[in-house]
């Protein structure tokens, strides 16, 4: 008798790695340079699994010399990013240049406007202090989950607020500056290149609108967009994208205290997002994606209607300009 984990497994997920590596790699090549009329690609390099796995993919496809990386950290990126996004760089032979951030964004007021958000409900905060906002796990109960304000003070004082949607908007707007300008940048170069810009959004960020509008989200490209997170971790492997990297835990690198993409949006792990909605994309039957993601049927009712919600509310992001009439 088969058990559902057997008949459901994290194996289901696995790839050919060598196989779909060959078949992006050919996508690759037609569309930069049959449809978009391109002579290489443009790829922003965090130090993250996504980005450096693309970048990889780009040199199996165009070779090292059609892809052109960009290092674009700011004053709250972690103290490894450059590091990283470095040795990627230097792994797959990429020219590369180290573009910092900070400057452009304190210009347009992106840390003024965080900070003073941030003062409407910690009057204290100040210089020293560091923050990030929070979601409760999408597990534990079906109440309505509400996000909070983390800061900790230059002692090491903790506090936790929780945050009211206005203030919660102008967060997320003042942050949103990051990516909107990474994406500037990343433009500016194509240009100067006659190149494509790449996106580096996996599957469940793709999926669930874990992107900026105009900022990650804008690419003419997005190579690992049907890919499981789970199945960039296997490419990436395959790929040769340095351990050092596959071994770091998928995080934002966008606010000053450190922050897991679990805690800030997916309130679950990818392993077990991975599942989930593979799960529910396939019409797997409930029993068996609970039993091999390791929930209780009622967890994942919860992970289900998370799901949905979020396809709901970030459908705009994928929204093309929306027209009066058809202009042909």
């Amino acid at each position: 008798m088969r058990t559902a984990e057997t008949v459901f497994s994290q194996k289901s997920l696995e790839l050919d790695a060598a196989v779909e590596a060959e078949r992006i790699a050919e996508s690759i090549r037609t569309v930069v340079s049959l449809k978009l009329k391109r002579q290489g690609v443009v790829v922003a390099l965090s130090g993250g699994i996504d980005s450096s796995t693309v970048a990889a993919l780009c040199v199996k496809a165009l070779g090292s010399d059609k892809v052109f990386g960009l290092q674009m950290p700011e004053q709250h990126s972690s103290g490894d990013t450059l590091d990283l996004s470095g040795l990627v760089a230097e792994s797959f032979g990429i020219e590369s240049i180290h573009q910092d951030i900070t400057e452009v964004l304190t210009a347009l007021g992106c840390y003024s406007r965080q900070e003073a958000a941030y003062r409407r409900l910690i009057p204290e905060y100040g210089p020293g202090w560091r923050a990030k906002i929070v979601l409760p796990g999408v597990l534990e109960s079906d109440r309505l989950r509400l996000f909070s304000l983390v800061a900790v003070s230059p002692e090491g004082r903790q506090i936790k607020k929780r945050l009211d949607h206005t203030t919660y908007l102008e967060i997320v707007a003042a942050t949103n500056f990051k990516q909107r300008v990474r994406k500037m940048f990343e433009y500016y170069h194509a240009d100067r290149l006659n190149y494509a810009v790449t996106g580096t959004p996996n599957r469940l960020e793709y999926d669930q609108g874990f992107f900026v509008k105009l900022g990650d989200g804008a690419a003419d490209i997005k190579p690992i967009a049907h890919l499981y997170k789970s199945q960039v971790y296997q490419l990436a492997e395959y790929l040769g994208v340095p351990e050092e990297i596959r071994s770091r835990p998928p995080t934002t690198d966008t606010y000053s205290l450190p922050q897991s993409q679990e805690e800030f949006y997916f309130s679950l792990s990818y392993e077990k997002m991975d599942m989930c909605l593979y799960g529910k994309n396939n019409g797997i039957q409930r029993e068996h994606v609970a039993s091999a993601a390791g929930i209780s049927l009622e967890q994942l009712d919860r992970v289900y209607a998370d799901i949905e919600q979020k396809r709901r509310t970030t459908a705009y992001l994928h929204m093309a300009p929306q027209l009066v009439e058809k202009v042909l």
